[in-house]
């Protein structure tokens, strides 16, 4: 089955090897996304719910590249490093998905890449049309 790839050339992708987002078949896998430029620099310092919107906004994107949108999001996961931005995060993830209502889970951890990322967000969508 061939693989189409979404790669944004941030940094990351090119250091680490991987790919933004790949589909195989109707299945759309999203790497862990941060709300970062492309030169790898955190936007949107000191507010988790900014970056929650940024990272879920270029998620969007890539989905769309590969021919799929936000509805067909089955499955989200996201780590955030302050258990107190949480309620924060899921207003903000809650926002994109109150009508899609994926299967999530949001952890918290000790940290991320960089220390000004305050949130990773993961998809993993199923393109219900052709």
């Amino acid at each position: 089955m061939s693989r189409e790839r979404v790669n944004t050339g941030t940094p990351f992708e090119q250091v680490a090897g991987f790919s933004r987002a790949i589909r195989v078949g109707q299945t759309v896998h999203v790497s862990g996304t941060t709300a970062t430029d492309q030169e790898g620099r955190v936007l949107a310092k000191g507010d988790a719910t900014e970056q929650t919107r940024i990272a879920l906004q270029r998620i969007q994107r890539a989905l769309v590249e590969v021919g799929a949108s936000m509805k067909d999001v089955v499955r989200t996961r996201m780590y955030a490093v302050n258990e107190n931005d949480c309620y924060r995060i899921m207003r903000a993830h809650g926002d994109f998905f109150k009508e899609i209502l994926p299967a999530t889970t949001l952890v918290v951890v000790k940290g991320l890449v960089d220390p000004e990322m305050l949130i990773e967000v993961e998809a993993m969508a199923v393109i219900s049309r052709n």
